[in-house]
């Protein structure tokens, strides 16, 4: 018997080719028209969440993923449907699609997640049929109801973009997103993701309850049709080729690297804290950080842009040591030194 994979998915063949720049994306201009038609969508399907939709909008561009910890029937699925509905395959190459869901459960297994080697009676090989991670964007809900096992399937593909079956590598897509979510109040039968596995993920973002306004306004238009064609889509070629103009036209300073690395020894230092933040969240924030300030209208990163970012790029990854519960108010006050000292030096080079 023999083993037959998908051609394009072979551990072997090379990716899909991505354009330098798309046609219609040339520069940060572009790529700032690009990350507002994204939004557009976003906004048009959620309300009053504007900042979760600027994170993730951000982790999207930065090549990042994100975790969710929310409340039930808070629209994140709704939210990553919108995005995955706003973008377009060109890629014909493939016959993945843009966006699948998945409901993590006690009794999943690791192939349910990433596919499965099936035998043909006919050809006597088995071939790979590919599970639903296969995607653009994925939904991940409920990641802590899983077990140990499927979760470490699921963070091999977000970490390698990759899935490995019978020893097997089969490639993911370039702009594999993956949204996970989490209950924050229910703890019974969960599996919490310990920090190594947490550490795949660029942000972990804490979704409150919407303001009464909004919540107003959601009632007020529930049932109601939502045109979305005039909303333009944004292809898959234009957003990797988005994250390639980010990468090479958002100037990062040496100062600012220099602050990354103090803000995490501080944080490692720190009486309160147990265990630190990796120097794998110091490489994901650059992009992250190169995102924001496109946002901001600006092609370098500015001492604002970490101020913004830093709480939800660390607070996933530490350990507090017993009886020190706000995370928050321990990386702020750690951080207030080395923006400073950045501060300084960015006024000194003006």
């Amino acid at each position: 018997m023999a083993y037959a994979s998908e051609p394009d998915l072979a551990p072997d063949a090379p990716a899909p080719p991505v354009a330098a720049t798309a046609p219609g994306i040339h520069g940060l201009a572009d790529v700032r028209a690009l990350a507002e038609r994204l939004r557009a969508w976003m906004r048009a399907s959620v309300m009053g969440r504007d900042d979760v939709i600027e994170l993730v909008l951000i982790a999207v561009l930065g090549d990042g993923h994100v975790l969710l910890e929310d409340y039930p029937g808070s629209g994140k699925t709704t939210l990553a449907n919108a995005l995955g509905n706003s973008i377009s395959d060109d890629n014909p190459s493939d016959d993945i699609p843009e966006f699948r869901r998945l409901q993590f459960t006690p009794d999943l297994l690791p192939s349910d997640v990433t596919g499965v080697m099936i035998f043909d009676l006919e050809s006597n090989t088995f071939h790979f049929r590919r599970g639903p991670v296969f995607a653009y964007i994925v939904l991940v809900d409920e990641i802590n109801r899983t077990t140990p096992k499927v979760q470490a399937a699921l963070l091999e593909a977000m970490a390698e973009k990759q899935v490995t079956v019978d020893n097997i590598s089969h490639k993911l897509d370039e702009l594999f997103f993956v949204i996970a979510t989490q209950n924050p109040l229910d703890a019974v039968g969960t599996y919490p993701l310990p920090l190594a596995q947490l550490d795949r993920f660029l942000f972990k973002i804490r979704m409150k309850h919407i303001d009464r306004d909004s919540e107003l306004e959601v009632l007020r238009t529930w049932g109601l049709p939502r045109d979305r064609k005039t909303l333009p889509k944004v292809s898959r070629t234009d957003v990797l080729a988005a994250r390639k103009i980010l990468r090479d036209q958002v100037f990062v300073s040496p100062q600012v690297q220099e602050c990354l690395v103090d803000i995490a020894r501080a944080l490692r230092e720190d009486r309160r804290v147990l265990q630190g933040v990796s120097t794998r969240s110091l490489v994901l924030a650059i992009p992250a950080l190169q995102t924001l300030a496109m946002l901001r209208g600006r092609d370098f990163v500015a001492p604002e842009d970490i101020s913004r970012l830093v709480v939800p790029i660390f607070q996933h990854r530490m350990e507090l040591v017993p009886g020190v519960e706000d995370v928050d108010l321990v990386i702020n006050e750690c951080v207030k030194a080395p923006l400073d000292a950045l501060a300084r030096a960015t006024l000194r080079g003006a």
